[in-house]
């Protein structure tokens, strides 16, 4: 059985995977050029909607919050987002009675958002904002704007002269210009590409959970650095049944994993409290914990013929720094931007020339993004005397240098450098 995306001579768009940066991507291009683009989402994880998401959250920087405001989503998810307005860093071992601050980030860095609203007015660096939500919204909007959602997923795809042919999980062929593959880390499309990938497993495990908290977190969000890695307190919207919640994103040592949570919910809670210093009162589980394995990956080439990737098909990154999905995000709007240009030129969206544009414009900045994350953690997730004091001697000197605590804020917040259109808050 063969379809086809479109009639014939239109211009269509095939999207391997309904996670945030393929429904983000796949929204921007269909509200940007309507009914001249025919684009489809082909995802069997659609049959469980949002659901999958559940108990998630992400930090959204300003520039992904650009984004989302630009396709109409950001006040949809108004209950669901947190601003992070000041975030406090410090450095020790589990066993040790003061956790010293080293480090602190507060809005004042927000002021050089050119896209906050209120001139001059601080504008917090992130977001919390909880992943179900946000998917609901994102698939809504899709809906509405005439996005095809098919529920099943994309075999292989076969590029033939002028157009790719996208083999469905259930036979079906779906002839596209473009094929974006954005279908997770194992990509499928990638490995039938022969795109190559480099990376490696590191010994640790992210557990992510939701904490219900009795008092106020203020927008606060904490970090901190462990021999085992990273703990990480962030905020969330006021709501559950003590009133507060916080995401917990908890690096640990994968062989340490099964023994801290192996136990009942009290016996996790008491591992979470070693932990989670803030003074916030009585917590409680509300969602998770669940454990994933962290690894470091990077493909040789982000495009094939007429094959695009996209998020975790194309780099996967340690979580501490909360970049992952700011960095899709970032790519959705390039790839966005270059099928744009060649559409509104009457070139070939799926062309060599779109397709190398999107690689030029994403492949440094990503693999930046990708050392940056494995050194801190290389740097950080080690209990050795004299790097310890290197560090904290390091970030301590950051904290008493406000010109270079800006930078870092600007450029966790992707305000600096050149951006992509929608990620700087304007129309494609």
């Amino acid at each position: 059985m063969v379809g086809s995306t479109a009639r014939a001579g239109a211009r269509s768009l095939v999207v391997a995977g309904g996670g945030i940066p393929g429904l983000a991507l796949a929204l921007a291009l269909k509200q940007a050029h309507g009914a001249a683009l025919t684009v489809t989402i082909c995802d069997p994880g659609l049959k469980a909607g949002n659901a999958r998401q559940r108990g998630r959250a992400y930090a959204v920087a300003a520039g992904g919050r650009h984004l989302f405001e630009r396709l109409g989503i950001w006040e949809r998810i108004a209950g669901a987002r947190q601003p992070i307005t000041d975030m406090v860093v410090s450095d020790s071992r589990l066993a040790d009675p003061i956790r010293p601050v080293f480090l602190t980030f507060s809005q004042e860095g927000a002021a050089h958002d050119a896209g906050a609203k209120g001139a001059g007015e601080p504008a917090p660096f992130a977001h919390m904002v909880e992943a179900e939500p946000l998917v609901e919204a994102l698939i809504a909007a899709a809906g509405a704007a005439g996005i095809v959602l098919e529920p099943t997923g994309i075999r292989r795809a076969e590029p033939e002269r002028g157009a790719i042919r996208a083999i469905l999980d259930d036979g079906r062929v779906l002839r596209a210009s473009l094929v974006v593959a954005a279908d997770g880390a194992r990509s499928r499309l990638r490995e039938a590409a022969r795109i190559g990938w480099v990376g490696w497993r590191y010994p640790q495990s992210g557990i992510v959970a939701t904490i219900a908290h009795e008092r106020d977190h203020g927008g606060r969000a904490y970090e901190h650095f462990l021999p085992g890695g990273p703990f990480a307190m962030l905020p969330l919207a006021p709501g559950g049944a003590l009133g507060h919640r916080a995401s917990i994103v908890w690096t640990e040592r994968e062989a340490d994993v099964p023994a801290l949570l192996g136990g009942g919910e009290a016996e996790v809670l008491a591992e979470v409290e070693r932990r989670f210093t803030p003074n916030l009162g009585r917590i409680a589980l509300e969602a998770g914990p669940s454990a994933h394995p962290l690894a470091f990956g990077i493909a040789r080439s982000f495009r094939a013929e007429r094959l695009a990737l996209l998020g975790d098909a194309a780099h996967v990154i340690h979580p501490l720094a909360g970049q992952g999905l700011n960095l899709a995000l970032t790519s959705a709007a390039a790839l966005a931007e270059a099928v744009t240009e060649a559409l509104r030129l009457g070139m070939d969206p799926g062309g060599p020339e779109v397709l190398r544009a999107y690689e030029r414009a994403r492949r440094f900045d990503t693999l930046a993004m990708a050392a940056a994350t494995d050194g801190l953690n290389r740097l950080f997730s080690n209990d050795v005397l004299p790097v310890r004091l290197a560090r904290d001697f390091g970030l301590g000197l950051v904290d008493r240098m406000p010109g270079l605590k800006r930078f870092f804020i600007d450029e966790a917040a992707g305000l600096r450098g050149p951006q992509p259109r929608l990620m700087r808050g304007e129309a494609l």
